[in-house]
């Protein structure tokens, strides 16, 4: 199975994972460990609650203009 993973990095260091399927929410000090804990809680979350695959998500981003 296949799920979204959305990494930002966190204002204190290390990075911020997201995954929108489950809303499940991990962090960890490099990309890698912040995956890892993410695949972890959305592990636990699945097996709570099961996901019907309907499809791949598309993820990209958009640009706005900066404001002041």
């Amino acid at each position: 199975m296949h799920v979204t993973a959305v990494l930002t990095p966190a204002p204190e260091g290390g990075f911020t994972a997201y995954n929108p399927e489950t809303g499940s929410v991990s962090e960890g000090e490099t990309l890698e460990s912040a995956l890892e804990n993410l695949k972890e809680a959305v592990g636990i979350y699945l097996e709570e609650f099961p996901l019907k695959v309907v499809g791949a998500a598309f993820v990209t981003t958009i640009s706005l203009p900066e404001h002041a």
